[in-house]
């Protein structure tokens, strides 16, 4: 493949032909954990994608001179697990016309429902210039494939306009996010909810507390494999009660916790110096957000998943001084815990021209219902105010 004269389009079958230093280049010094070499490397090197897991590994980068100075994390898909932006009724539609869907092209960070960017640019180039020669390079890569679509998941709201602007349809989703208003401790938090959310929420950490459970707060730099291994005990049995299979190994969280502790932190509970469940944040102290990831119990006990996943991680953010906590995809359950619905974004190329059409139209018909369903969150605020004086 090739772009313009001065660029030279490649596709990467494997993250470690490019060295950390050359990848990190291109982020952005607020981006997230996971678009990181560390991240991205860690799923490839440890088989959670690539092989037969039908994440096969297609990465689009643009060199100028032998530079990195652009890149798109890119994969072919043969399902569409593991993505958070659900697309089954297209693939069904598909095959109802004896068409193939599936192998499909995704853009987006494995197993991740996190906004970031998606073309990554190194500084001091022309980036509107790249970003068109990566976008003519996705596509290209559809027509030369022969394959059904192109869907880039979460991008940066800029970005998103830049993928509309390529004929790229827009979907709206929505997550729930916690944001700091320079709390001082959980109580001053508290006391910026409604009295039934703050009632609500002293009720459920009391029945918790009842339980004598306490809490203990691991930094990535101090976890040790005894740690992980409850941990990921505790993760797979969350995919176990669902009866499904965890997406990710416990060889895997291990790696990327060695290539980058600064970025993770383990919240477990125990009881009687006992560990009974555990969940993970991600951490990003240049752009001062957290993310919450995964959680899981080897008991049931009523209320510990909203105090290990979301109440012990308030309070770490209010601690640490971290103003934004993205608690994962959907969850409406999260706003009576005082998170706020926030509207994010994916860019779907569809090949086929009738297609297109319909799925467009889908498309409008479903943003109506999301911005009805957003104004209807909107009635419910779980605050009382939009600022809280100290």
């Amino acid at each position: 493949m090739s772009g313009p004269a001065k660029f030279h389009l490649e596709i990467l079958d494997r993250l470690s032909d490019v060295s950390v230093a050359d990848w990190n280049a291109l982020l952005p010094a607020d981006s997230d954990p996971f678009l990181q070499h560390a991240f991205l490397n860690s799923l490839e090197e440890t088989g959670c994608v690539g092989g037969n897991t039908g994440w096969q590994i297609a990465h689009l980068i643009i060199k100028q001179d032998e530079r990195l100075v652009g890149a798109m994390p890119l994969y072919l898909k043969q399902h569409s697990y593991g993505e958070f932006v659900f697309d089954w009724s297209w693939a069904q539609a598909y095959e109802q016309q004896g068409m193939h869907y599936y192998p499909k092209v995704l853009g987006a960070i494995p197993f991740t429902p996190v906004q970031g960017p998606r073309m990554l640019i190194t500084s001091g180039t022309n980036a509107s210039e790249i970003q068109s020669t990566l976008i003519g390079g996705l596509k290209s890569l559809l027509h030369d494939n022969d394959l059904s679509s192109a869907h880039i998941l979460f991008p940066l709201t800029s970005e998103a306009k830049i993928f509309e602007s390529a004929g790229f349809m827009l979907r709206d989703s929505v997550q729930f996010h916690w944001h700091n208003q320079d709390f001082q401790n959980f109580e001053q938090f508290l006391a910026a909810l409604t009295m039934k959310r703050r009632k609500n929420i002293r009720r459920e950490r009391e029945q918790v507390a009842r339980e004598n459970i306490s809490f203990r707060h691991v930094p990535g730099q101090v976890a040790t494999d005894i740690d992980w291994q409850f941990f990921y005990d505790c993760y797979q049995n969350t995919y176990l009660e669902h009866h499904s299979s965890p997406y990710l190994s416990e060889t895997f969280f291990k790696l990327w916790a060695e290539r980058a502790p600064d970025n993770i932190h383990l919240i477990i509970a125990q009881r009687d110096d006992a560990p009974i469940a555990a969940s993970l944040l991600a951490i990003d102290r240049q752009s001062s957000k957290a993310f919450g990831r995964y959680w899981g119990a080897r008991e049931c006990i009523s209320c510990l998943h909203f105090e290990t996943a979301y109440y012990q991680a308030i309070e770490y953010c209010i601690r640490e001084g971290v103003q934004t906590f993205e608690g994962g995809a959907q969850g409406q359950h999260k706003m009576a815990r005082g998170f706020l619905p926030t509207t994010i974004q994916s860019a779907h190329w569809i090949k086929d021209p009738r297609f297109a059409k319909a799925i467009g139209h889908f498309l409008e018909r479903e943003r109506q219902g999301v911005g009805a369903y957003v104004d209807e969150l909107a009635e419910h605020s779980p605050l009382k105010s939009t600022k809280v004086q100290p």
